[in-house]
């Protein structure tokens, strides 16, 4: 039987790693760092409006009442039943409700918009709060056609005081920053490979009355939703884009309706891989018959994402925010076992002819939290305490998680971001690339065929000039 223990971390190699991991995590707290509540410069709020409190506007409402730097004074929907859901969900403000969107606009009170409707609509919706003088916060997808992603960026340059951000929350994660530093600082050495998945079960199912002509279904039809692709994938090819440092050269896929037979026109698995100019891959999967994550031991469903480099992984997942928080784990590669070759003597080096045995597999390290690293001010019984909660996180009979969920990072950052002039992290070039990501991922599958992400430069560009 193997003895698997030299592979397994000792008290000396836990201290050793975990301040090489919390040196990263200081680099991306710093980076990322706000305080519980966050007050607009001189105690100021920004006044704002949520145009769409469906599902994903009323979930950003929630967070919303977590947010004092941002005071809800208009939600906008052409549900009345959606209004009054999302003017019920706010607590901190009795909001107006509107059914125009564009009466919404002409309210020089609303400072700011965050703009949560379905994916067809971002784009209308977003130029017209830019061209009404208003900072504006957009659910990712960004936009949805080829021209809009022209369209936007040219009339962004007219606009160039005025904050734009995209919903992608991973960017505002205090682990996917420690993430980026690890790599940066070389802990995992060259990055070559990312896995990611988003599994569901049973995922979106169609709603009565059928069919595209009611509002609810809208994710199930191409001429209004991406599809898997822009609903899930766009949050981790952002990931991607983000540690590898770099937009993909090429996407391959396929798809298929496979198991929902149910009058759905967009897929209801995908599968994916990404060829980046360093010749480094992500592989994706969507799928929405099982929700089995084989990441961070299995103790998370859904959804995740690996990074792979020489060196080791990272295992993260953003949590879905309310009871399970962002965590993530640091896996180093193992070391090989050298056996010698059959007969060799005694005084015969073991290298020479040795062959290598299957190394067994490191126990996965967690990226720690400020709270959990010992610093040079605390006292003998405090370290003591840190390291035993550094052995139980390793042992896994604690988990790391996140203190604050990104989404009130980002929505926060977002009205700083709108007082200070500041800019945000998940601006609009990094918006703008993920939806070229989704467009030409689901073109891939639609086509069968490789689509190299250079063009996009041709696509759209004569009704970028109509859209504008």
């Amino acid at each position: 039987m193997q003895d698997t223990s030299k592979n397994q971390p000792s008290r000396r190699d836990l201290v050793k790693t975990a301040a090489a991991v919390g040196a990263a995590a200081a680099t991306a707290v710093e980076f990322g760092k706000a305080p519980a509540v966050v007050k607009a410069a001189g105690g100021d709020v920004i006044n704002f409006a949520v145009i769409g409190s469906g599902g994903r506007g009323s979930y950003l409402l929630k967070h919303l009442n977590k947010v004092e730097n941002g005071r809800c004074i208009a939600v906008c929907d052409i549900k009345d039943e959606a209004s009054r859901k999302g003017i019920d969900t706010y607590k901190l403000n009795k909001a107006v409700a509107y059914k125009d969107y564009r009466e919404v606009m002409n309210n020089k009170d609303v400072q700011a918009v965050i703009v949560a409707v379905p994916l067809y609509l971002h784009y209308e919706v977003t130029k017209a709060s830019l061209e009404a003088g208003k900072h504006t916060f957009c659910e990712k997808s960004l936009v949805f056609k080829p021209e809009e992603v022209h369209a936007l960026r040219a009339l962004y340059k007219n606009y160039p005081k005025q904050v734009l951000q995209v919903g992608l929350q991973r960017r505002y994660s205090k682990f996917y920053q420690t993430a980026r530093q690890m790599i940066e600082k070389g802990l995992i050495g060259d990055v070559t490979h990312i896995h990611a998945q988003w599994h569901r079960n049973p995922g979106w199912t169609m709603k009565q009355p059928p069919g595209p002509q009611n509002p609810a279904n809208w994710r199930l039809f191409k001429d209004f939703s991406g599809g898997l692709t822009a609903e899930l994938a766009s949050h981790q090819i952002d990931v991607a884009d983000w540690m590898f440092g770099s937009a993909p050269e090429y996407v391959i896929g396929v798809g298929g309706i496979d198991y929902w037979k149910d009058g759905r026109t967009v897929y209801d698995n995908i599968q994916l891989i990404y060829k980046y100019p360093k010749g480094q891959k992500l592989v994706y999967s969507s799928i929405t018959t099982n929700s089995h994550l084989p990441y961070l031991n299995a103790t998370r469903p859904e959804f995740g994402e690996v990074i792979m480099g020489t060196k080791g992984a990272i295992h993260l997942t953003i949590g879905d925010g309310e009871v399970a928080m962002p965590t993530g784990m640091w896996f180093q590669e193992p070391k090989k076992a050298e056996v010698a070759p059959a007969g060799a003597g005694k005084e015969k080096p073991a290298a020479a002819g040795a062959s290598y045995a299957l190394g067994a597999g490191s126990k996965g390290l967690p990226l720690l939290m400020d709270k959990d690293k010992v610093t040079p001010n605390d006292g003998f019984i405090e370290k003591e305490m840190k390291f035993a909660r550094q052995w139980l996180l390793q042992k896994g009979v604690m988990v790391s998680e996140e203190d604050r969920n990104p989404v009130d990072v980002e929505l926060e950052s977002f009205f700083n971001d709108c007082k200070t002039g500041g800019h945000p992290k998940a601006d609009l070039e990094v918006g703008l690339a993920d939806s070229v990501a989704v467009i030409l991922s689901n073109l891939a599958m639609e086509q069968e065929r490789r689509v190299y992400f250079n063009e996009i430069d041709k696509m759209g560009v004569s009704g970028a000039a109509k859209k504008a």
